[in-house]
């Protein structure tokens, strides 16, 4: 199964595609090295923080296992400016990283030798304002 993996650091994210079966079966809030998923990330600790499923449901921290639960919010996952007092029911998968898992989040506890910047030089560049304007007629 291909994951998408978002990697974050204070001043940016980096992503990737990879397959990675050594996550599944992690929860979210583990930390492992980052050479599990790419060997370039050796000596990087990295930090599950979230993701979604297949479906776009997010993972939970508070729910338990693979299954799909309803769970009563008050704030977060999809609460926007919220009026005192309400609640919504919303759709929540557990926290452990399954095959039905698409994209995981990730942040950087401890940095390595080699920044992400270049582990990931394609995502450094900046946008060519060609790709940005579009075309006059």
């Amino acid at each position: 199964m291909v994951f998408k993996f978002i990697i974050s650091e204070k001043e940016k994210a980096y992503r990737m595609e990879t397959e990675a079966e050594s996550l599944v079966g992690k929860n979210v809030g583990d930390t492992f090295d980052g050479k599990e998923i790419k060997p370039e990330l050796e000596g990087y600790q990295i930090e599950i923080t979230g993701g979604s499923d297949i479906s776009g449901i997010p993972l939970s921290k508070d729910v338990e296992g693979l299954a799909i639960k309803g769970k009563l919010l008050t704030k977060g996952f999809g609460m926007r400016d919220t009026k005192k007092g309400l609640r919504l029911r919303k759709s929540l998968r557990g926290k452990q990283i399954s095959n039905t898992t698409v994209q995981i989040n990730m942040k950087v506890v401890k940095a390595g030798k080699t920044p992400l910047a270049e582990v990931f030089p394609d995502q450094n560049k900046p946008k060519e304002a060609s790709a940005a304007a579009p075309a006059a007629k």
